[in-house]
């Protein structure tokens, strides 16, 4: 069989060619309780405006790879509104008044279905496009992200999204464990705390690439629009 076409990606630590039939773009957590400035973030004393910068490139990100045909992911961390899938550690971490399934500014704190855990304006999915609500930081453990990847014979990840450190790394973490080839965004991530992120790419590209690469919006779209 003749080799499939393949386009070049600017990436660190080294280009990587990559294949649009195997290739999909993840976006990870862009809900309103973590980006928007009535959110459950901002509440926190959080500076969202941190989050919001990755927006924009996200959103070329979501535009090249429609264009280009790709699958597209969104996921969403959240638990029922009953907390069954919510551990008892996980349920009394936090400030007293500012726990999962308490009333936030948005509904209940990451509660699936409450305004808060929705997707932002900028970015919402389209029809056909898979939501993944995950109980946890990483968007494999205990949903059907797995399954959907390989339904559609995806070993290439194209991962964005919130925060750098926290769900974007576990993920990529998790995916790295499974076999997959996983391309961080760097602008098109963010975190509360801007050491992390810096960190958390560096983790990714470190000793070779580890769990990675490390691209960007610009260089990701000028790729897709090659191929």
């Amino acid at each position: 069989m003749p080799a499939r076409p393949t386009t070049m990606l600017d990436a660190e630590p080294s280009p990587l060619p990559i294949d649009t039939a195997t290739l999909a773009l993840v976006v990870i957590d862009m809900q309103r309780d973590f980006l928007d400035p009535g959110g459950f973030g901002a509440s926190l004393g959080n500076d969202v405006s941190l989050l919001a910068a990755a927006v924009p490139p996200a959103r070329a990100l979501l535009a090249a790879a429609r264009a280009a045909g790709l699958l597209v992911i969104h996921t969403r961390e959240g638990h029922r509104a009953d907390l069954s899938d919510a551990p008892t550690a996980k349920l009394t971490r936090g400030a007293p008044n500012a726990r999962i399934g308490d009333l936030g500014p948005m509904g209940r704190i990451l509660i699936r279905g409450e305004p808060g855990h929705d997707i932002i304006p900028d970015l919402q999915p389209r029809d056909g496009e898979p939501v993944i609500d995950k109980p946890g930081k990483g968007a494999f453990y205990a949903t059907e992200l797995g399954a959907v990847l390989e339904a559609r014979g995806i070993d290439t990840l194209i991962v964005c999204g919130v925060t750098t450190e926290v769900c974007v790394h576990t993920t990529v973490r998790e995916a790295n464990d499974r076999g997959y080839r996983c391309v961080v965004v760097g602008d098109a991530c963010g975190s509360y705390i801007p050491a992390f992120h810096e960190a958390g790419l560096a983790m990714i590209t470190a000793q070779g690439g580890i769990f990675g690469w490390v691209s960007d919006s610009s260089s990701v779209v000028a790729a897709l629009g090659r191929s």
